[in-house]
This record gives C-alpha cells, sequence and structure tokens, in this order.
C-alpha cells in the first residue's frame, strides 16, 4: 500500500505541472493586436515649446503651441522687409517641419498662379528671419519622436 500511494503521488506531481503551465502567447500575434490598437493618424503628443510643457491636456497644449508658433513667426516677420517687397501680400503660409532631431524647417507656400513672387527670394528672408528659431519638442507616437508637418498662415504686418 506504501508503494501506491508513492507511486500516486510521484505520478500526480509528473502529470500536475501541466495544469499550471499557461499557453505563451504568440509574439507576432501579441504585435499585430497592439499594432491594431494604434491610431497612425494622429501622434500621441504634439510637438511642443517651453512655454506649453506645463499644460497637461492634450487640446490646450496643442493650441498652446499652435498660437505661440504663429506669434514667433510673426514678431521675426515683423522687423522683415517682405511687407516692403511685396505689398500686397498680407499674409504667407509657412510650411513648418518639426524632424525628430528636433531641426525645423520652414517653407513659404505661395499660391500656384503667384508668377510675380519671387519664392526664392522670399524662402531666403524666411530662412534668415527664422534661423534662431527657439527651441522645439517633436511630436511624439508612442513614446518615440516623429517628423511632423503643418501650415501656419502668418499675417505679415503691413503697418509699419
Amino acid at each position: 500500500m506504501k508503494y501506491f500511494f508513492i507511486s500516486l503521488a510521484a505520478l500526480l506531481l509528473l502529470t500536475s505541472c501541466k495544469y499550471f503551465d499557461a499557453p505563451v502567447p504568440d509574439e507576432e500575434e501579441l504585435l499585430q493586436k497592439r499594432l491594431n490598437e494604434i491610431n497612425w493618424k494622429e501622434v500621441s503628443a504634439y510637438p511642443s515649446l517651453p512655454e506649453c510643457d506645463a499644460l497637461t491636456d492634450k487640446e490646450m497644449r496643442k493650441e498652446c503651441f499652435f498660437s505661440s508658433m504663429t506669434q514667433l513667426i510673426q514678431a521675426k516677420l515683423d522687423t522683415d522687409t517682405l511687407a516692403i517687397l511685396y505689398p500686397e501680400i498680407d499674409t504667407i503660409n509657412v510650411k513648418v517641419t518639426i524632424f525628430p532631431d528636433a531641426t525645423l524647417q520652414f517653407e513659404p507656400q505661395l499660391p500656384q498662379d503667384s508668377t510675380s513672387y519671387n519664392k526664392i527670394k522670399i524662402d531666403s528672408l524666411l530662412r534668415a528671419r527664422l534661423a534662431d528659431f527657439p527651441k522645439v519638442e517633436p511630436a511624439q507616437k508612442e513614446g518615440v519622436p516623429v517628423k511632423t508637418q503643418f501650415i501656419l498662415p502668418v499675417i505679415i504686418n503691413v503697418a509699419q
């Protein structure tokens, strides 16, 4: 009888381990599930300027960033000769590209039918005035810095 209980205990110990093993999820399946959960059309965190860093609400931070960017660009272009060279331009659309390494690129977006404007001259004026732009934190997607582009309408101060 003693051997029977020892054999039964050994058999239970050897077979009971199978009942505690949890199935290991497939790595590829987990990856696909996580990729499907991510909204690829929107960033997790918008770019940010130092004055907007204190805000925690995503929408308020976004509004702060875009209004601050527009004000900074307008302030830097107010002292420019752009309004003197092209008095008929009251608003210029500026395509801003923020790269993952926090570098910025500014590009004027002129209307297609604007052959009277010297795009190269306007572009060089923009680059010269916006060269010492404050540091901008790039947008993030799931904690990874990503490239973002947007177009800002900048009102040029014509009252000089």
